[in-house]
């Protein structure tokens, strides 16, 4: 079924993805097309035209948006890209004290805008997944026996014993001692 002009323009006004790959539409002042759930400003209508399909736009003179990319395919997420390098950078980097504010610069965004697309994706802010981390980094230490407290928390990248036990008991519950305990009685840490 085909889709009217009008339903096509209320898919861009409202940037809906649920229309990327049924169509493309292009703005004639600017020579771009993009999908229908395109962030970029929404253009006069009558500066609108709409295509069936990615090759009748380069057809017809268009060059692809570079935000919202249709040439690359049905599915494009930059946003989703960026937070699992993020995710992979904070899980070998979590020692590094500097971690959080060199990473949005590393991932070529704004502190607030790194902050808000990591939580929407992973459903937390950056400082508590890191700190998940971390503690389980240390948890990891002090269940096989090959740290103490101390080694533990530098290891896992706390800056002093005083967070990094309060963040300890916040995530497992138990203070350090008592979670080596716990493990040890279970036979996990021989």
């Amino acid at each position: 079924m085909r889709l009217s002009e009008d339903a096509m323009f209320a898919a861009v006004i409202e940037s809906n993805p649920r229309y990327d790959g049924r169509f493309f539409y292009g703005v004639k002042t600017t020579g771009i097309f993009c999908r229908p759930s395109c962030k970029s400003k929404v253009p006069n209508r009558d500066n609108v035209v709409f295509f069936a399909g990615l090759s009748e736009a380069v057809a017809a003179g268009y060059r692809p948006c570079k935000r919202c990319r249709p040439d690359l395919g049905p599915v494009y997420a930059p946003e989703e890209e960026m937070v699992q390098a993020a995710l992979g950078i904070i899980d070998r980097e979590f020692a590094d004290p500097a971690l959080l504010r060199e990473l949005p610069g590393r991932m070529g965004v704004s502190s607030s805008q790194f902050r808000r697309l990591f939580k929407k994706r992973v459903g937390e802010a950056p400082r508590k997944y890191l700190q998940q981390v971390r503690v389980a980094k240390a948890a990891d230490r002090l269940k096989t026996g090959s740290a103490n407290n101390t080694e533990a928390c530098l290891a896992a990248g706390f800056t002093n014993l005083s967070s990094f036990y309060a963040a300890f008991r916040r995530e497992t519950g138990l203070t350090p001692r008592q979670y080596r305990q716990v493990h040890d009685q279970a036979g996990w840490g021989e």
